[in-house]
């Protein structure tokens, strides 16, 4: 089990699709990927701090959910 949501939904599929190898023509295959996707969207949970996603994606760093802002160390001489 894990906390990531996508790793979450492919384990579901892979733990499935395993068992029923060679007993699955591609139709029925895909039909069963998508029905076990469709019920593990169920347990999804939103995202917390939408705000902070588009800073993330540019690649400011978070520590303990606070903004880490870089200073720069000039000394006068």
């Amino acid at each position: 089990r894990t906390t990531n949501p996508i790793e979450s939904v492919f384990a579901t599929v892979r733990h499935r699709t395993v068992r029923t190898k060679g007993a699955l023509s591609p139709k029925t295959a895909k039909t069963m990927v998508f029905k076990l996707v469709q019920a593990a969207s169920k347990t999804w949970r939103r995202l917390k701090g939408q705000n902070q996603l588009p800073k993330l994606i540019e690649g400011v760093r978070f520590t303990d959910g606070c903004e880490v802002v870089a200073t720069s160390s000039t000394s006068a001489a």
